[in-house]
């Protein structure tokens, strides 16, 4: 009861608000839910605090997740709070990487500029048959994204591949942004060995040995609760340690849904966890090679014309009852596809020997020059003087 009165106090006021009006220079910034300072809004946040620091920014926040921001020198707003609400009121742009609560609406002065957060390989919302997430029915979670995404205004995208999946898969009828992701440019700025070897110094990672970052996606079926999902590490991290631990470290990198605390005490100085505080796209840098799955992770990762492996060890549940792709993984990887931890170790040997794939080499031109093309270190340059100044 307290729960309804308190969403209906806050629709009434959001909506009141919009009929007032917006502060122009006044940007609210959330990503993940407010569990990370991260991906598009993080990159469009600091174009802004550089070339237009006379505007007024503030992240929200889930407070559960906090220390994932005491090292950053935000303007910081608690998710639910009084002045929360009072900044949603009246911003003049929410700028967002993932869902809102469907009890949020959004106030008529302000634009909602919807960033996403990945090209998709999986299938997305009305795209899917069945939905296997906990606490929901595939009609209810797909009602509930529709009424969300109506409140979006804009919608970036990284490639026109993506912007015919978005229109489809979110029913959405308004403007794309076509521009790459403004996450991706520090792909292309910033990717060199001082900047590389300040970052890894930053992590305190060695700088001798070479960087395997391993990066899946979740599993809609393995859950603790709504929002919380599972993760069991099909890696031998103690077999990895064996055969590669003076050459190289493994970082991990769980989907931000995944609320696993992996206990790495038997491999310090091999295997990291930096699944909470550090940009993925700063793991990219550090990296020398990516292990992922159906993550999107390795559309991104290819902008740096780096070698990549797919571990789906799940892949035939995964592809036929979870979720479904868009294109053939298993003929379209731009890398080795591997299905057990002996498979894994003969492509990592590959990978030693060659520091390449070259079997897949056709298909990672493919896959760049499809789904990359619009990346080039100057996408939040595009969003932010057509968007927000201009």
């Amino acid at each position: 009861m307290l729960n309804r009165i308190k969403s209906l106090m806050i629709k009434a006021f959001l909506t009141v608000a919009g009929y007032l009006p917006a502060n122009p220079k006044l940007l609210m910034f959330e990503s993940f839910q407010g569990k990370q300072y991260s991906c598009n809004p993080k990159a469009i946040y600091e174009y802004m605090l550089v070339h237009h620091p006379n505007y007024k920014m503030y992240w929200c926040i889930d407070k559960d997740y906090a220390e994932n921001f005491d090292e950053k020198d935000l303007k910081l707003v608690r998710r639910y709070s009084f002045k929360w609400l009072l900044i949603l009121g009246f911003s003049k742009y929410w700028i967002i990487n993932s869902r809102m609560p469907t009890k949020i609406p959004k106030p008529r002065h302000t634009t909602y500029i919807q960033t996403w957060h990945g090209t998709p390989l999986k299938k997305l919302v009305f795209d899917m048959e069945e939905v296997h997430m906990p606490n929901t029915t595939t009609e209810v979670y797909k009602a509930n994204f529709y009424q969300e995404s109506r409140n979006w205004d804009y919608l970036v995208s990284p490639n026109s591949y993506s912007s015919e999946i978005f229109k489809r898969a979110f029913c959405f009828k308004k403007k794309i942004l076509e521009y790459g992701y403004p996450r991706n440019d520090i792909l292309y700025n910033r990717n060199n060995k001082i900047y590389i070897e300040q970052l890894k110094r930053k992590l305190d990672i060695p700088l001798n040995r070479k960087v395997i970052l391993y990066a899946p996606t979740w599993r809609d079926n393995q859950f603790y609760k709504t929002g919380q999902y599972k993760f069991e590490l099909p890696l031998d991290l103690s077999d990895l340690q064996q055969k590669y631990g003076e050459e190289y470290i493994v970082l991990l990198r769980m989907h931000y849904l995944v609320m696993e605390h992996f206990d790495l005490s038997s491999y310090e100085g091999f295997a990291y966890d930096f699944s909470q505080k550090v940009d993925i796209n700063e793991l990219y840098l550090v990296s020398d090679l990516l292990i992922t799955d159906y993550s999107s992770a390795f559309f991104d990762y290819v902008n740096l014309r780096r070698p990549m492996i797919f571990y789906t060890y799940d892949i035939e549940e995964y592809r036929d009852t979870l979720r479904g792709f868009y294109f053939d993984i298993e003929k379209e990887a731009p890398g080795p596809i591997v299905k057990s931890m002996q498979e894994l170790n003969d492509a990592l040997e590959e990978f030693k020997a060659h520091g390449k794939y070259l079997a897949s080499e056709e298909n990672y031109q493919k896959v760049y020059n499809n789904y990359c093309h619009l990346e080039d270190g100057n996408s939040t340059e595009r969003l932010v003087k057509n968007m927000i100044v201009n």
